[in-house]
This record gives structure tokens, C-alpha cells and sequence, in this order.
């Protein structure tokens, strides 16, 4: 067997090591500045030596729909995850997506190691653990509880005597590190032989393009990428998403609580507003995307009800859910009654007593989940074929591809 089907897509079994990287949340404004100040020269060097291109990220851009697209090779309308909190329109239950049962597809993972090949999948956050790791016999363990792995429940154990080191902090730059140090020993130990290392986007939330903090973490990233291509693994990074600031020039966060307008305009529970991004992690951004979904519920008159949010400040588009689900590619039955995206600077809540934006502690509110956020760094240390340049040059490459292109599409 020299290559598996997935989702309707072919993958050639890796003839070399091969190492995907979600870079969690690096916008392109940080591998531009980044190679301008000479902070990433390895990636610098792949302009000529490999591929440094852009992608399309998966709507709405956060991290499950993002991380389980690239996984699965697919967009949210054949995987089923189209956010990381979610409402269950059968039941009223709002739940967030920590586990694999609305997963409705394969992953390339799952099938690398059925085809007998060593895979690891290496997270810095455990909520992503159970969509990644669905079905995979080999190795699948978080930096956040890399002290818990077990072989029975993670193919490995000892990890941070593989590491060298104590699992990091959640909220820290470490835990993308630690992911990136678990991967090159993988590797240099002959451990797996297909990797996929999702990072966090700690930083990316608190600092900016240019910022020593974000420098200092790039840097560090950058060393590693270099360290995996000296390891002989064809190296391939994407990002589940961009970012950007969220802020008033006063450094006040640009939110629109849209379920608070919208009652106050038609009357007290006249609609839910549901956040997908909200997560575990919600110290990060205060459970404050650009994109929400929001279900009727006093009020049924759905035109008026997206006139009122079209108008609002801040507000990009307004789509109703079939339209939102063609245009977006997601599943139509997981679907709210309308779906609003804020602009580049503007993100979108429930009512303000729902989000607590204490965690920033002073940092500016940065974050993602819109149409600005769609546009990801694409990063390859071998050179496409011309098939695959060709795609690139075009525009076409979407961030879920990036399997395919280590895998089929370089020389």
C-alpha cells in the first residue's frame, strides 16, 4: 500500500518523516514582520529553499472547526464541528465541544495508523485531544497534561522526562513549545513517523506583530521548524486563524453585545446569542469573537431581527443560516437562525455580564473568528510540484489542504 483514501481525498503514505504544524493563531502580519526583522530566518530561507504562501482559513476561524478541517482534509460541512460552544437545537443544551461526538468523518490520522503508519498527535490544549486523537491507535497526548499520559490512554508515558522539562503553564508561550519539544523527540527517536503539533495561541492573543514578547515566541518557533527540517522531516505549517486587534484607540475593547441590543430593541428574551469561541480558555479573549449565531426565540420576525444587527456598528455581514451554511460551507442543521460577523476591529458578545475581560490583565483585547481572520500563513520546507505551485499561485490553497500538499504535493 503506498497510499489511503480519506473523506474522498488520496494521501500518499509518508516516504520520509513528515511534521504538520497548526501555528495557532499566526496571522500573517507576524511571519511579514517577523522575516522583515530577521527574527524567523528559517522561514525566511524556505522563500527560496521551500514554499512561504497565504491560505483560506475554515468559517467561523477558531480553533475546532480550524484544527479538525486540516485533520479531516475537510470544511465543517462534512466534519460537523463548526465551533467550540455550541447550542443543541433539539434540547436548549449550550455545551462546549470537548469530545468527538458531533465529529461526522475520518481524520487522515486515524487512517495514516490503520495503514500501519507511526502517527502522534501532540496538542497544547487537552480540549482539542478527543476530536483529534478520535480513533487513533498511536500516540496522542496535550502539553497541558502531559504529566497524566499513560500508554493505555495515550500511547506513551514520561513525557516530560522525554521533554526535559515540567509541563508549562496553560497560559503561557511554553505550552506551544513544550508541543514543539515533544514533536522533535517523537521524531528523533523514531517514535512517529507522521506528526501533527497544534499550538496555542497564547501569545498571538496578547501581543502584537512586532512585540518582544511575540518576537521572542517566534523566534523560538522558528528554531524548532529548523530543528524538525535537521531532523529530515518535511516540515508544513499552517494557521487555524488569524488575528487582530479588537480595540477603541483608548485601548477599550470593541464589543458589540448584540443579544443585549437586541432585546433592549425588541423586548426581554426575544433571542439567544451563542459565542462559538468560547472555550476552556476563555482568559485569552473573554469569549469574544467576531462571529456569533444567534436563535429566535420570543420574538420569530427574522427580517427585522437581522436589519437591527446589520445596522450596528462594527457589524461586517449578516447572513440567515442557509445562506451562512452555502456560502461558509458549514452543516445547515447545526446552524443558527441568522449568523452576524463583526469588521477587523469589532467583536461580538451576548449581554456583558456573560464575559469577564478581568483575564487580560491590561493587554489589549485581540481576536479572531471573521472574514478579516480568514487569511492564514502557509508554510512548506520543501518546494510544491508544479501542480500544487500552480494552486498556490492561484489563490486556492485553503488551510485544510496542508496534508495533501506535505504528503502528495512537493518535489
Amino acid at each position: 500500500m503506498t497510499a489511503i483514501e480519506v473523506n474522498g481525498r488520496s494521501y500518499r503514505l509518508p516516504e520520509r518523516p513528515t511534521v504538520v504544524i497548526c501555528y495557532d493563531g499566526c496571522d500573517p502580519a507576524y511571519i511579514e514582520r517577523g522575516i522583515g526583522d530577521n527574527i524567523l530566518p528559517t522561514i525566511a530561507g524556505l522563500r527560496a529553499s521551500g514554499f512561504v504562501g497565504l491560505a483560506k482559513a475554515a468559517l467561523p476561524t477558531f480553533t475546532n472547526p480550524n484544527n479538525v478541517s486540516i485533520v479531516t482534509g475537510m470544511p465543517p460541512a462534512v466534519h460537523g464541528i463548526s465551533g467550540n460552544y455550541v447550542l443543541d437545537r433539539a434540547t436548549g443544551e449550550e455545551r462546549m465541544i470537548t469530545d468527538a461526538a458531533l465529529l461526522r468523518c475520518g481524520t487522515i490520522l486515524a487512517a495514516m495508523a490503520n495503514a500501519g503508519v507511526r502517527v502522534a498527535a501532540v496538542t497544547a490544549k487537552d480540549k482539542l485531544l478527543r476530536l483529534l486523537a478520535h480513533d487513533l491507535h498511536g500516540i496522542a497526548f496535550s502539553a497541558e497534561h502531559a504529566d497524566c499520559a499513560t500508554h493505555a490512554a495515550n500511547g506513551i508515558a514520561n513525557v516530560e522526562a522525554m521533554v526535559g522539562r515540567p509541563k508549562p503553564d496553560q497560559y503561557s508561550a511554553d505550552l506551544s513549545l513544550f508541543v514543539l519539544d515533544a514533536g522533535l523527540q517523537l521524531l528523533r527517536r523514531g517514535d512517529a513517523s507522521l506528526l501533527y503539533l497544534s499550538l496555542s495561541d497564547y501569545v498571538q492573543h496578547a501581543h502584537a506583530p512586532g512585540e518582544p514578547e511575540a518576537d521572542a515566541f517566534n523566534r523560538a518557533v522558528d528554531e524548532r521548524i529548523e530543528q524538525l527540517i535537521e531532523a529530515d522531516a518535511t516540515v508544513a505549517a499552517v494557521a487555524d486563524h488569524g488575528m487582530n486587534d479588537k480595540c477603541h484607540p483608548d485601548g477599550s475593547a470593541n464589543v458589540v453585545y448584540l443579544q443585549a441590543e437586541l432585546n433592549r430593541r425588541f423586548g426581554d428574551g426575544a433571542v439567544r446569542v451563542i459565542c462559538p469561541i468560547a472555550d476552556p480558555f476563555v482568559r485569552h479573549h473573554g469569549a469574544l469573537g467576531s462571529f456569533v449565531r444567534v436563535y429566535q426565540r420570543r420574538v420569530h420576525d427574522l427580517a427585522s431581527l437581522m436589519a437591527a444587527s446589520a445596522r450596528l456598528p462594527g457589524i461586517s455581514e449578516v447572513l440567515d443560516g442557509p445562506t451562512a451554511a452555502r456560502r461558509f460551507d458549514l452543516p445547515l442543521d447545526l446552524e443558527g437562525d441568522f449568523v452576524v460577523l463583526g469588521d477587523a476591529a469589532t467583536v461580538i458578545g451576548a449581554t456583558p455580564a456573560e464575559h469577564d475581560l478581568a483575564g487580560l490583565a491590561g493587554h489589549r483585547l485581540r481576536s479572531h473568528g471573521g472574514l478579516a481572520e480568514q487569511t492564514v500563513p502557509f508554510v512548506v520546507s520543501r518546494r510544491l510540484s508544479e501542480s500544487y505551485a500552480a494552486t498556490a499561485a492561484a489563490g486556492r490553497l485553503r488551510n485544510f489542504d496542508v496534508f495533501d500538499v506535505a504528503l502528495n504535493g512537493v518535489e
